[in-house]
């Protein structure tokens, strides 16, 4: 949690992103990610001063315990003095011990946003999905928490002014909008309705022209003329090395070549031969690309 200090910004940890969204359709398959097409509402999640604190807190819990589908999961929230924003006991249920910072008590309407990343710690616990290193696993969980629809209140979360600032999470509030945009692309939805900060709004502007550019890379008809350039030199070098782009070409046969690019929508890598127009379909997410090999 960053309160009053530097908010790191930009895509630091993109890659890592990247193979969260990734690893979430290996795990959970494209027809799990699909029942998650709708995000927690804001009315669900809201909390105001007049709430009782413990109540309304346990009130929030369940609703996102319902939303990520863990119906036998019970959840005991606390408060107490605490450098991070919010910790689980990750044990084998059905009673998860939540403990958020005291300074929820003053800071109500961000409760939300601290149990949607800590109530994703219990989905992927139990999904025994995780990465090596402790950042590393932070990222998916914010990322999975995003993605599955509850996200979007961590980015909300963030406001940062000349005399302060706050944001929950481990991703960048810009990351944020990028795995934002990576929903809404896929499930028509707009989230930026939702917004009650500023800072918000603009860091999901940001992660929407990232997340737009992963549609605009070659061998895809989308891509811009100078993307299309760089890829016709290469193709002629081929199966030499392409540093810097995210496509490879591999041999295929004698005077036959291959080229494999990441799907935009959930970067698994994709695999098609170079012959002109091709139209291929990710086998993961079922994406269908359009191509100019």
């Amino acid at each position: 949690m960053t309160n009053d200090g530097p908010v790191q910004h930009g895509y630091p940890h993109l890659e890592t992103v990247r193979a969260s969204i990734n690893a979430l359709y290996k795990r959970l398959s494209y027809d799990t990610v699909q029942t998650f097409a709708t995000s927690v509402a804001p009315v669900d999640v809201a909390f105001c001063d007049t709430d009782d604190l413990y109540l309304g807190a346990q009130r929030v819990a369940r609703e996102l315990v319902r939303h990520y589908r863990l119906p036998d999961a019970r959840l005991v929230v606390s408060f107490r003095e605490m450098t991070h924003a919010a910790n689980v006991e990750l044990t084998a249920g059905p009673e998860y011990f939540v403990e958020l910072n005291d300074r929820f008590r003053t800071h109500r309407r961000d409760i939300g946003a601290a149990l949607a990343h800590e109530v994703m710690h219990v989905y992927l616990h139990r999904l025994d999905l995780s990465f090596p290193g402790v950042r590393e696993n932070e990222i998916l969980t914010d990322t999975a928490a995003t993605y599955l629809g509850a996200g979007w209140l961590l980015l909300d979360a963030y406001r940062e002014d000349a005399a302060s600032s706050q944001k929950l999470g481990y991703l960048t509030p810009e990351e944020f909008g990028y795995v934002l945009a990576k929903r809404s692309l896929v499930f028509g939805e707009d989230p930026s309705v939702w917004f009650t900060s500023a800072q918000a709004y603009t860091a999901y502007v940001k992660g929407m022209t990232q997340a737009r550019q992963d549609s605009e890379q070659p061998p895809l008809t989308a891509a811009g003329w100078a993307g299309r350039r760089r890829y016709a030199r290469d193709r002629r070098h081929a199966p030499g090395p392409q540093p810097g782009v995210p496509y490879t070409f591999t041999p295929d046969g004698p005077g036959r070549l291959r080229v494999s690019f990441p799907c935009p929508t959930c970067h698994q890598r994709i695999r098609v031969p170079v012959r002109g127009r091709v139209r291929a379909r990710c086998a993961l997410c079922r994406t269908v690309l359009e191509c100019d090999t």
